[in-house]
């Protein structure tokens, strides 16, 4: 006879207990209704997630403000970049 034995994957995330929260969403959510700038909002998304910049080559102006923005959890100056 063989026994089947299941078990809970524990590599899976653990989405009740996720870091991100409904301001990240909010936010994204808000920028790309204003046509913000697609550099700016990645800028954005990245910096708030506190990830690695892009390589000194693909940054640019937008990025960079976008990546500063985040990086401080601010969301008030991306209307600057709507539309570009």
């Amino acid at each position: 006879m063989i026994t089947v034995v299941w078990a809970k994957k524990t590599d899976e995330p653990d989405w009740e207990n996720c870091s991100i929260n409904e301001e990240y969403y909010a936010a994204i959510d808000k920028m790309e209704k204003a046509n913000v700038s697609r550099d700016y909002v990645v800028g954005w998304a990245s910096g708030y997630l506190q990830n690695p910049k892009r390589e000194e080559q693909r940054v640019n102006e937008a990025y960079e403000a976008g990546y500063n923005d985040g990086e401080s959890k601010n969301d008030a100056n991306f209307k600057a970049w709507a539309g570009k």
